[in-house]
């Protein structure tokens, strides 16, 4: 194991809240290598992905480049690529999908929409395997290349038809990640088996609170509270709960979250972010440094369920 993802690990550095924050995400296929800024940096259209992280900012929409896994030929795409489009938000997730030989026309999606859950047609409802995409960009971090190729590898081997590589996830020190979609869970520190007990999971509408990281449509202090709920009251249907966050925190760095069952039992968790220590890496490119944390410091219920 390489530098940041061990001593992450050693520190016991807790999971919950550290996932990426998306409201949907935009996944491109290219191949080749990739430099640290992907879709500005790789055989992508460099103008074009520049022209696409600005029309998608503030959009909540997250773009990614995606690769099979295997050996990466230092050379062009030819021919159409794999696009995905999926959305994150509990109840109304979906994933659409479809092959382009020009990626310029994705400069007409309606960024803005796509980010409120409306996919305005595009491609076609996608309702195979989920979607498992694996961080493995070595130019950005090392432990993603280390960590993450041999378990996309793998799992591609045993059979998962739709696991892809991709350029980012953040958090290089729990590698290695993965997201998985439609419901936009990130997981960390997975070992093959249980990447698969994550992927047989999300087949059958699950998660494994275990070794999530959050829900990518929440922002940190949300994913935090969803998971100490799915933990303590040992709730793993992917769609069961929402969360109500508080606008601002109700004192420094403390936020009050509602989290909602379909069933209707609801919880009231505290959140408090502070800084992690001792300083560690956050990449192995980069100096030690103290990250946020996210606590649960109470965790009640609220109301019962419904007879």
């Amino acid at each position: 194991m390489s530098i940041c993802a061990r001593v992450s690990e050693e520190l016991a550095e807790p999971l919950a809240g550290s996932a990426p924050r998306a409201a949907a995400w935009l996944l491109i296929e290219q191949s080749g290598p990739w430099g640290p800024r992907a879709l500005t940096e790789s055989h992508f259209h460099p103008e074009l992905g520049r022209e696409l992280q600005e029309l998608t900012r503030g959009t909540g929409v997250e773009i990614a480049l995606i690769r099979r896994p295997g050996k990466h030929a230092d050379r062009p795409p030819t021919g159409e690529r794999a696009v995905y489009l999926a959305h994150t938000a509990p109840g109304r997730s979906w994933i659409r999908a479809t092959h382009l030989a020009d990626p310029h026309v994705l400069r007409d999606l309606d960024f803005a929409a796509i980010g409120a859950g409306d996919h305005g047609d595009f491609g076609a409802s996608y309702e195979g395997d989920p979607l498992a995409l694996v961080c493995t960009n070595g130019r950005r971090d090392r432990c993603c290349a280390l960590l993450g190729r041999p378990l996309a590898s793998e799992l591609a081997a045993a059979g998962h038809a739709q696991v892809w590589e991709v350029t980012h996830l953040g958090g290089h020190r729990f590698a290695p990640t993965m997201l998985v979609l439609p419901y936009g869970f990130t997981y960390g520190r997975l070992t093959p088996p249980d990447a698969k007990e994550v992927l047989e999971a999300t087949h059958h509408g699950r998660i494994v609170p275990e070794f999530c990281r959050g829900r990518s449509f929440w922002d940190r202090p949300g994913q935090a509270a969803e998971l100490a709920v799915r933990q303590n009251y040992a709730i793993d249907d992917a769609e069961a709960l929402t969360v109500v966050q508080a606008a601002d925190p109700v004192a420094a760095d403390t936020w009050t979250v509602h989290v909602h069952h379909t069933d209707g039992r609801s919880w009231q968790a505290g959140i408090h972010r502070s800084a992690a220590t001792p300083a560690r890496p956050e990449s192995c490119l980069k100096a030690p440094t103290t990250p946020d944390r996210y606590d649960v410091i109470s965790l009640a219920p609220l109301t019962a369920a419904a007879a």
